[in-house]
């Protein structure tokens, strides 16, 4: 029934393809544009891309502003910082800066600015809370016009790789600061980096124009028109129609994987697929009635087919999570239990923990059903077809399920409020993980915290992940994470379902077409039209 569904879905994704290629796409828009221009396609409009604040689209602030260094395959490059020096005692960051950078709005680039945009970060040191460099930060200091001090309270390992995290240690103009700050606005959006926002039309689009004063590599294309188009199926019609030359994302800015799929089988289109890049897991809410029972969650990691929800509901693009996070990730190769499908070892559990078989086939506990909701986004292509599948699993164990798509914004609230038995969990992927995914745990406004609330040892939880980023010697950070994730995969708080990937459809004319380590950044300035 489950693979009838999905084959239907792909049926109909074929047929859109199939319909709209005898219709001709009408008037070819690719024909009348210029080839000068990437025109993308997203379910979400850039909103306010202040880079020390959270509401706007990251890829959209990572086209425009910079940070001191840069997160690459090869590790942590220079960027608007030609080299840096760290002091012995693990304290002192000192960064040469380049000296040929100027923002957008012709203000010099320099320590200056530097300090001005950490002082007005720190400002505003509560909303950055999630990441524990905020706190670590004692002193920034103008040593020289080119030179910049970076005094830290402790030695704090992740340090330069947090400075080149998309927000917030990027920089904006100072002219763009409102009373000399940042954390209530900015007059504008002038930054350092290879593009420009020339035009946003709430909503509607966002164009982005070359940086001409570049001090880097240039962009190889004029312009980027950012099309906000909610649904991923007009996105499909438009890309069918040479509307659109770009599909790039993780799910919610992506077309689900049946489209995707048939697209790549249809062969009108290049497709690619990243690494695997982030966790994708299930959370199970510690401080609800039900699932505060650990022999629960234990049971509810046994209920899921996590291999046919790849192979199936993916098509083989994820591969299964055994644990949180994948062994390659930094600190997290551990030999942790392995919960695979089992529904009798489920079945047992739920014995165990005193949840009846009643006869109609749903389970009793003191005369209340067995019955928790799942929320998820409802702008994700995948999560509700997911949430289905999970929903039958469940009910063979006895569980009803309840599936509730929610908008993002009343999504995330739910993540603040903990009002929830079960939700989606997406970790952060490199360069986030494990270090700044882990510290946000630790703050009440995410979902991860409220679903370990309930938990026996979530103090001491919090206490080891702000230790863990302080210690110094290797071998106790190993331990440490290793204490960490132990406990949280032997708790069962998370059921890790698949590792996931970024996934971009384009048209065969644009090249160029690769991913940062950073599933949420695009590197449009390094595409490019194929001349005829």
């Amino acid at each position: 029934m489950k693979k009838l569904q999905i084959n239907m879905t792909l049926l109909l994704c074929l047929l859109i393809v199939f319909v709209t290629g005898c219709q001709g796409g009408g008037t070819s828009s690719t024909e009348d544009r210029s080839r000068d221009e990437i025109v993308y396609a997203s379910t979400k409009d850039i909103r306010d891309i202040n880079p020390h604040l959270y509401s706007g689209e990251m890829s959209a602030q990572n086209m425009v502003f910079e940070s001191l260094v840069i997160n690459t395959n090869e590790g942590v490059k220079p960027a608007l910082a030609e080299s840096w020096d760290i002091s012995e005692d693990g304290l002192g960051y000192t960064f040469h800066l380049r000296q040929d950078v100027t923002f957008t709005d012709g203000e010099p680039f320099n320590a200056d600015a530097v300090k001005l945009n950490m002082d007005a970060i720190l400002k505003n040191s509560e909303r950055h809370a999630w990441l524990d460099m905020v706190n670590e930060i004692k002193e920034n200091v103008v040593v020289d016009e080119y030179t910049y001090k970076l005094v830290l309270k402790h030695p704090y390992y992740p340090a330069l790789t947090e400075l080149g995290l998309t927000r917030p240690f990027r920089f904006i103009s100072p002219k763009s600061f409102i009373d000399g700050q940042t954390k209530d606005g900015v007059s504008s959006y002038a930054g350092t980096g290879p593009w420009v926002l020339t035009e946003h039309k709430e909503g509607q689009y966002a164009i982005f124009t070359a940086n001409e004063n570049y001090w880097g590599e240039k962009p190889k294309v004029s312009t980027v028109k950012w099309k906000v188009m909610p649904d991923p199926q007009t996105i499909l019609l438009a890309l069918q129609k040479g509307e659109v030359d770009l599909i790039f994302g993780a799910d919610g800015d992506m077309i689900d994987i049946d489209s995707f799929k048939a697209l790549e089988e249809q062969g009108q289109y290049t497709t690619d697929i990243s690494k695997p890049v982030a966790s994708r897991a299930i959370l199970l809410n510690s401080n609800k009635p039900i699932t505060g029972d650990v022999k629960v969650r234990e049971a509810f990691q046994y209920a899921i087919d996590k291999k046919s929800i790849a192979d199936e509901i993916l098509n083989g693009s994820e591969s299964v999570a055994d644990t949180l996070l994948s062994s390659t990730v930094p600190y997290s190769d551990l030999d942790l239990e392995v919960r695979t499908f089992d529904p009798d070892k489920a079945n047992k559990l739920l014995d165990e923990a005193g949840w009846a078989l009643g006869n109609d086939g749903y389970r009793y506990k003191d005369g209340k059903k067995l019955e928790l909701s799942i929320y998820y986004n409802s702008n994700n292509a995948q999560e509700k077809t997911i949430s289905e599948f999970i929903q039958s699993d469940f009910k063979n164990v006895g569980a009803e399920l309840k599936i509730i798509g929610e908008e993002k914004q009343a999504f995330l609230d739910r993540q603040k409020s903990g009002e929830f038995d079960l939700m989606y969990s997406l970790s952060w992927g490199t360069p986030y993980d494990p270090q700044s995914y882990l510290s946000s745990w630790r703050i009440p406004a995410h979902g991860d915290y409220q679903a370990q609330i309930g938990l026996e040892k979530k103090e001491w939880l919090d206490d080891t992940i702000t230790a863990v980023m302080i210690e110094a010697s290797e071998e106790k950070r190993q331990e440490m994470y290793k204490d960490i994730l132990s406990y949280i995969h032997d708790e069962g708080v998370y059921i890790p379902l698949t590792y996931s990937r970024t996934k971009a459809v384009y048209v065969p004319e644009l090249k160029g077409v690769t991913f940062n380590v950073s599933q949420y950044e695009i590197p449009f300035e390094k595409m490019y039209f194929e001349q005829s």
